[in-house]
């Protein structure tokens, strides 16, 4: 009999990288979606926006993508923890 596998995902933290779409990140991560409006990329809703990558967006936006990306992350993993 095999032993069961750990349900997936468990105890592992999401991640947002530079190199994913706007449309990957509004896919696995819908509560980003209120930071990057409140940055002012609000054309995440733009289907052709929808194929830029985060870098790309935060480059055209003036936003510095450290920056970004660590905010992004902070809250994407804290609603985890509250879901838990």
């Amino acid at each position: 009999m095999k032993a069961k596998k750990k349900s997936e995902g468990a105890g592992k933290k999401r991640k947002i990288t530079a190199k994913m779409t706007f449309a990957e990140i509004v896919q696995k991560y819908p509560e980003a979606v209120k930071i990057l409006s409140e940055k002012g990329m609000s054309c995440i809703g733009c289907p052709m926006a929808m194929q830029e990558t985060l870098q790309e967006g935060a480059a055209m936006h003036g936003i510095n993508i450290k920056k970004l990306l660590a905010e992004l992350n902070k809250v994407v993993n804290k609603t985890v923890k509250k879901k838990k």
